[in-house]
């Protein structure tokens, strides 16, 4: 891998459609991320590893057919809103507003057609010592069920052995937003791919939502303490995965969102750090958003195909998606999603490599 920062930009495949797609290849000291026009999308990053080894560290596929032909939410920027609405079904000011449930009887990731089955457009690319791009969309009044034109940006930055992701949303009415990227992430890297059961993680939170059915949060927070769902200090991702709990049930593992501890005051704090001690590569994951949902791959059910020729198994890949509550727009004692006009979300997270 190079140590000069630079940026390439290349084809990347055509649409059904016939609209093309470009992918762009950012690099700077010790980090590489390609992200692609179609979903906005982190398509590979890649990271040393002690021993020198280059990996790359997200789940995906070699091609654009794989995205297309399939909704695996791989690397993808989601939106409108993140995560699960209960129910498809929120008010603003005593307007009901629908949005068409596609998990269950809730709806996931912005619906059926989500941001992430967009193509976006290149407004901007940077390539000094800390090379960007910049990816813009507007999302009509009505898409998907949510009230309001949203003009949304997402940008991809590289340092020195981190990346940073930033969005931005402006709409013309009220509504709400939730954006984030849906990165699964193995530190063991994607060209043998074992399962993450043994990764160590860290999540700087005394609190999470439990769920009931359809994963919906069953209203309060709920203490981590003496839980299988505390991750205060470093455990092994597998360690309780199978405990005799209710919420792992609920969730076939972790599907879970944690309230992350203390105010962001508008700049990222530490949220989240897992290891793999196989080969020392950790990552910290900081925030200015409230909660991360993690959850430990348990619907990768082998019929999907990635990067390699490999098939994605149960627990091959982990996510943690910085983020407001789910179904927040049903949940005034959450932090909320509404969205004024005149006023800017944002939403701003790092993903930083170190070896440890």
């Amino acid at each position: 891998m190079t140590t000069r920062a630079s940026l390439e930009r290349r084809d990347y495949g055509v649409l059904p459609d016939g609209r093309r797609v470009e992918l762009v290849c950012l690099r700077a000291a010790g980090i590489e991320a390609r992200v692609m026009t179609y979903g906005a999308t982190l398509q590979a990053l890649l990271v040393p590893a002690r021993d020198g080894r280059i990996e790359d560290v997200v789940l995906g596929h070699d091609d654009l057919g794989g995205y297309v032909e399939t909704r695996s939410f791989y690397g993808a920027t989601i939106g409108r809103y993140a995560n699960r609405i209960a129910r498809g079904t929120f008010q603003i000011d005593g307007k009901a507003f629908s949005v068409p449930a596609n998990d269950g009887d809730n709806a996931l990731h912005g619906g059926a057609e989500g941001f992430d089955r967009h193509l976006w457009d290149i407004a901007e690319t940077g390539e000094g010592a800390e090379p960007f791009v910049r990816f813009t969309r507007t999302s009509p009044d009505g898409e998907g069920g949510f009230p309001g034109e949203l003009a949304t940006s997402v940008t991809y930055r590289l340092r020195a052995g981190e990346l940073e992701i930033e969005f931005e949303a402006r709409a013309d009415r009220t509504t709400v937003v939730n954006l984030t990227n849906h990165a699964f992430f193995n530190l063991g890297g994607t060209e043998r791919l074992t399962d993450i059961l043994g990764h160590e993680l860290t999540i700087e939170a005394d609190e999470f939502l439990p769920v009931g059915d359809g994963a919906i949060p069953l209203g309060a927070r709920a203490p981590v303490e003496g839980t299988a769902f505390d991750f205060r200090t470093p455990h092994p991702i597998g360690e309780r995965i199978r405990a005799p709990e209710e919420q792992i049930r609920q969730g076939r593992g972790y599907d879970h969102n944690w309230c992350i501890r203390g105010a962001s005051n508008g700049e990222p704090r530490l949220a989240a750090t897992v290891r793999n001690p196989a080969n020392g590569l950790a990552m910290q994951l900081l925030t200015d958003q409230p909660g991360v949902q993690f959850y430990s791959g348990n619907f990768l059910d082998g019929t999907s195909v990635g990067k390699n020729g490999l098939v994605h198994r149960m627990g091959d890949a982990l996510c943690l998606e910085p983020q407001r509550y789910p179904d927040s727009p049903n949940r005034p004692d959450y932090p909320s999603a509404r969205l004024e006009p005149g006023a800017t979300y944002r939403h701003r997270s790092t993903y930083r490599f170190t070896h440890a």
